[in-house]
């Protein structure tokens, strides 16, 4: 099986060396490099091509919310996982509409950082638990989004089981649907919201 390969993008020393080593003694990893500023992300990753970027958004310069807007314009492809100490909604919300696909706490343990990576690169979109429930309790109060943007409701229900961070493989268990056909109908939620990943759909609709 070949490597997954990732990049960092990290301002404080400390936390990028700790990165690099957790990926250096894991199996199944390769990472390809650090950088200290989106800025300098800009200039480098597009040629790397990452499979999975995890990046901090209190950097200098351009902040990692913008950082992940211009990469993902210039290399769509790419995973972007937030790893931040941030909790606050609106700065999930901005990540995830920008085009991230996970969002985790710079606490999470070890295991679960590698286990989020792999998932992401799976097709997933994985969250801290506390970062999960702060989505949900946003969503609660925010109206559904127009008529022309309209989900039908095995659509809405799969995209509940999308906020609340399943992955596909287990919203096919809860639904009694196959892989294939979970995959297909989170296609046309795509394209009914006019959206390129997941994150960006759960946030657009229930944001709006």
């Amino acid at each position: 099986m070949n490597s997954i390969t990732v990049a960092i993008v990290e301002d404080n020393v400390g936390t990028q060396e700790a990165l690099e080593r957790i990926l250096a003694r894991a199996r199944g990893f390769r990472c390809l490099g650090s950088c200290a500023s989106g800025e300098a992300a800009l200039r480098e990753l597009p040629a790397l091509r990452p499979d999975v970027v995890l990046m901090d958004i209190n950097l200098p310069g351009i902040n990692g919310v913008e950082c992940v807007r211009q990469l993902k314009a210039l290399v769509p492809a790419i995973h972007i996982i937030m790893l931040t100490v941030y909790e606050e909604s609106d700065l999930i919300f901005e990540a995830l509409t920008a085009g991230a696909t996970g969002y985790l706490l710079k606490r999470t343990p070890s295991a679960e950082l590698l286990e989020a990576i792999r998932d992401v690169q799976s097709g997933g979109a994985p969250m801290s638990s506390q970062i999960a429930r702060k989505v949900v309790q946003s969503f609660q109060a925010v109206p559904p989004v127009g008529p022309g943007d309209t989900l039908s409701p095995r659509e809405q229900e799969i995209l509940d089981w999308l906020a609340q961070g399943f992955l596909i493989k287990e919203i096919a268990e809860r639904l009694n649907l196959g892989f294939d056909t979970v995959r297909t109908y989170i296609r046309r939620i795509y394209e009914k919201l006019q959206v390129h990943s997941r994150a960006q759909a759960v946030a657009k609709y229930h944001r709006r």
